[in-house]
């Protein structure tokens, strides 16, 4: 009997069950893809890590593009019979999933994480975790991504937590980490710091107050903070000052009463902002830290870990800041003491992301990972880097990228990554929360135990605070296959990882981290290969949030367009490190496609006899028989050629786009119109769907695998076939066939074009006449008669004729041809319609002269916009002077 696809492809109707038959196979092992003989033990390997979703809730737009690109990657290096790998894993991401769960608590309860106590609040936490990583795995599922589950992990696990305090013991002997005061983003509301990636900044406009401070006037946006200054900073080579010198001190009366300043030169000051003159506090500022701490200054606490003023505010003590600073002014304004305030300075606001606490930096003491000591490297496998020598983390940051071991593609970011390499500061690790890695260091009296496991004997206490989330993130590319004193299978198959796929806007910060944990801890370099994709965005390129009520949902857009759709709208049209745009509209677009190529599967599958129907597994080329046959071999060998290369260098939108391109505009458009003419295309019909199919297969895994398991059975799982492989061909061979072809197709366009033009109705034939000149294309033209005739809807054509009366010209390949449209052209319907476009164009472009014609528009508006209008002018002059050549075309015509 013989095969026939359904007549609409319905989503829904296919991919939960195609799913669930890839995890049956157990495929995305590639452990069981070697045993099973899918793919060689030898072979190389192919590796990623998935960048683990936050348990804090569902998954957004943004990971469907994450999953997308990686799949894509994956399939096709299963395809390419690499063994392949990719590992799932989700992230406990302690600050932000602790802050969610008091939220709720807050919303649901009125209690606070202190009201339930730390056992049973963590157990909140641990049931909310559980119940969004369930949602999150479902998700995954739903967008057709080919993770190995059976090596599955989650970031807060036994295993990944005995990584954790291993790896910080080890660093903790080499003294890389220490326990130390220094200045971190406090949040008050939190009462946790947190790390500069949660950190928001926003433009608001403020006051900024000028105040006599002695003979200098200073500048502050925060006079709350003033009341321990006692040192005023100028750059050592601003003339304007250059009178004072460094140490000099004076007396000046200040807001409690007189104090003594010192005067300190440092470079950190910028001489063109303000007054050139800052006092400096450097409990509450990062900059003013830095700079006490290279000139010993004293450092005085002024606000407390509540955001309230302390006893050195005197009368203000108690305060919140907000409500303090204007009463500071007021009472400074009394003294004399306000020279001016300017009421339009913009500054920058900083909030926590978790919660929108109000970030008041703060002196603490914290646990720090040291980026600048120098240590001994013992067993790096690096290339450049020496055993026995020293280097700093820092030096091994700069090192790894700089000397190519890993690559940044777009390849811009490795500026941005090597800004914030060179300026890199001490990491602060430790969190005042509850979630999360514990600080693996215990307390008794004066005595500190740093270890894996608790000290013996009595009284000792584990610190309370846990881990900044990244010190755990930072392990990924390893701790998911493995420990860090531990080779195993995993490690010595897959690591280094062969890319890492995350956003651009976390390089700085969990890219880094990788980077520097890795090759500490394991001598080598995590990944081969950074790619960093952009944000989606919404149609007006806006980022989608809540308030704006532009989130698209991953799992709504799927159930209602199919997963294939989404995948491709996130695919197509995005260039790495470039934002890309997303819309209903977009997706329902690549539902026409995946539609389309159903279609193009349906017809072809109905041209193919059953006897024909193989799993193409080799690569020889099926005999071809006309030059229809020779291009479309040739297109899709050089289709396969171009695919592959673009992926191998990660190019998926464009590879993506010249697919398309072939599948609908040279097979489907030219080639299975013309099978349609010349018939006995089996061999050659299975051919091309087969690498169709597979080529396709990355980037639409479910209706590819739905239509071929109609065609070969669900024995026979397309995503295990082997990648169409290129298959070398004589270069003038493929050139005199495209030649060829191109010029059967430009005639055939050309008579379509204009009978178009001429409104002839498809059921009307017409006659073409070649003149005698036309020699040199009359054996390809009469080779190719019955494709001519039917694609063109030719009744005759006439070779080495004259120019019949009335006949319409036109020239392709040197040759000029006669379209004769007596008799099938109604001359007085088309003059009456083109008189009717003419009088509606003429008007249009002469109110487009005029507007160009204006020098005040063509001064003052954008220049994009005259660019528009120009082309605009351009496009409807052609028209109006293509209008003109055809009305003059049918006035002869009356004489005939």
């Amino acid at each position: 009997m013989k095969k026939e696809l359904p007549k609409a492809y319905e989503p829904q109707q296919y991919e939960d069950a195609i799913y669930q038959r890839w995890e049956q196979s157990r495929f995305f092992n590639p452990d069981v893809c070697v045993k099973k003989g899918i793919t060689d033990k030898n072979t190389p390997t192919f590796s990623i890590v998935l960048p683990p979703p936050n348990v804090t809730g569902t998954l957004h737009i943004g990971h469907a593009a994450m999953l997308a690109i990686e799949d894509v990657l994956i399939r096709y290096h299963r395809m390419k019979g690499d063994r392949t790998l990719w590992v799932p894993g989700t992230d406990h991401a302690a600050i932000a999933t602790q802050e969610k769960v008091e939220r709720l608590l807050w919303n649901e309860d009125q209690k606070t994480r202190h009201d339930l106590g730390r056992d049973v609040f963590l157990k909140r936490v641990e049931d909310f975790a559980q119940d969004s990583h369930d949602k999150i795995i479902n998700q995954t599922k739903k967008m057709g991504s080919s993770l190995d589950w059976s090596r599955e992990y989650y970031s807060l696990d036994e295993k990944r937590n005995l990584a954790v305090r291993k790896a910080f013991k080890k660093m903790y002997d080499a003294g890389l980490i220490y326990r130390g005061d220094r200045i971190v983003n406090w949040d008050p509301k939190m009462q946790s710091n947190v790390s500069d990636i949660e950190v928001v900044r926003t433009e608001e406009k403020t006051f900024f107050y000028y105040f006599q401070y002695g003979p200098f006037v200073i500048g502050t946006a925060r006079p709350e903070t003033k009341f321990g200054d006692k040192y005023v900073v100028m750059h050592p080579e601003d003339t304007r000052y250059a009178k004072y010198k460094h140490g000099d001190t004076f007396e000046c009366e200040w807001i409690n009463g007189k104090i003594t300043a010192t005067i300190i030169k440092d470079e950190a000051v910028d001489p063109e902002f303000g007054t050139g003159v800052m006092t400096i506090t450097p409990w509450h500022d990062a900059t003013d830290f830095f700079i006490a701490d290279r000139h010993g200054l004293d450092k005085e606490q002024v606000i407390d870990l509540n955001g309230n003023l302390l006893e050195i505010a005197g009368e203000f003590a108690g305060m919140n800041i907000l409500e303090a600073r204007p009463k500071i002014v007021e009472k400074l304004t009394q003294k004399g003491l306000v020279v001016r305030i300017d009421e339009e300075y913009v500054s920058a606001k900083a909030t926590n992301s978790r919660g929108g606490g109000l970030i008041e930096p703060q002196i603490m003491k914290q646990w720090w990972v040291d980026v600048k000591k120098k240590f001994v490297i013992e067993n790096s496998q690096m290339e450049g880097i020496e055993n026995g020598k020293e280097y700093s983390l820092q030096e091994i940051l700069q090192h790894a990228v700089r000397s190519k071991q890993i690559e940044i593609i777009p390849e811009r970011f490795e500026k941005q990554y090597f800004n914030w390499v060179d300026n890199l500061l001490d990491w602060c690790l430790s969190r005042q929360i509850w979630y999360g890695h514990r600080v693996p260091a215990w307390y008794h009296g004066d005595d500190v135990y740093v270890g894996v496991e608790a000290p013996e004997g009595e009284g000792w206490q584990q610190d309370s605070d846990t881990l900044d989330t990244w010190f755990s993130a930072g392990m990924f590319s390893f701790t998911p296959l493995g420990g860090v004193d531990e080779e195993t299978d995993d490690l010595k198959n897959y690591h280094p990882t062969s890319v890492l796929e995350t956003g651009y806007d976390i390089l700085t910060f969990w890219v880094v981290r990788m980077i520097m944990m890795t090759t500490y801890l394991r001598g080598e370099v995590p990944f081969r290969t950074v790619y960093l994709h952009g944000l989606v965005r919404d149609e007006q390129g806006r980022k989608m949030s809540k308030s704006l009520d532009n989130i698209i949902d991953p799992l709504d857009v799927s159930a209602k367009y199919g997963t294939d759709a989404v995948r491709l709208s996130l695919l197509l049209g995005s260039a790495p490190g470039n934002d890309t745009k997303l819309s209903d509209e977009k997706i329902g677009s690549f539902r026409n496609f995946t539609n389309k190529l159903w279609n193009i599967s349906r017809f072809t599958i109905g041209k193919v006899q059953e006897t024909s129907y193989k799993i193409q597994k080799n690569i020889q080329l099926p005999q071809a028989h006309t030059l229809a046959d020779q291009y479309i071999l040739m297109k899709i060998n050089h289709v396969v050629e171009i695919v592959t290369g673009l992926l191998e260098s990660y190019q998926f939108s464009l590879a993506g786009e010249q697919l398309r391109d072939f599948t609908w505009g040279e097979f489907a458009d030219w080639y299975l119109e013309i099978a349609k003419v010349e018939g006995n295309k089996s061999e050659i019909l299975n051919y091309c769907l087969n690498n169709i199919l597979k080529l396709w297969h990355p980037y639409m895994p479910f209706v590819t695998e739905a239509i071929w398991t109609e065609m070969y059975g669900e024995e026979n799982l397309l995503m295990v076939e082997r990648w169409p492989v290129f298959v070398e061909t004589t270069t003038g061979e493929a050139q005199a066939i495209q030649e060829d072809f191109d010029t059967l197709q430009k005639i055939i366009i050309k008579i379509r074009s204009l009978r178009s033009d001429y409104k002839i109705e498809p059921r009307k034939k017409v006659s073409l006449v070649l003149n005698e000149d036309a020699n040199n294309i009359f054996l390809l033209l009469q080779n190719n008669i019955d494709v001519l005739k039917t694609l063109a809807r030719l009744e005759t054509v006439e070779f080495g004729g004259k120019k019949p009366d009335g006949a319409i010209s036109f020239v392709e390949n040197g040759v000029e041809m006669y379209l004769n449209l007596i008799g099938v052209l109604d001359i007085e319907k088309e003059t009456e319609h083109i008189n009717k476009e003419i009088a509606t164009v003429e008007p249009y472009v002469n109110s487009l002269e005029k507007k160009l014609s204006n020098t005040e528009f063509v001064h003052n508006a954008p220049a994009q916009v005259v660019e528009q209008e120009k082309k605009k002018l351009a496009d409807a002059k052609e028209k109006l002077e293509k209008l003109h050549t055809q009305l003059i075309y049918l006035l002869t015509l009356r004489d005939f």
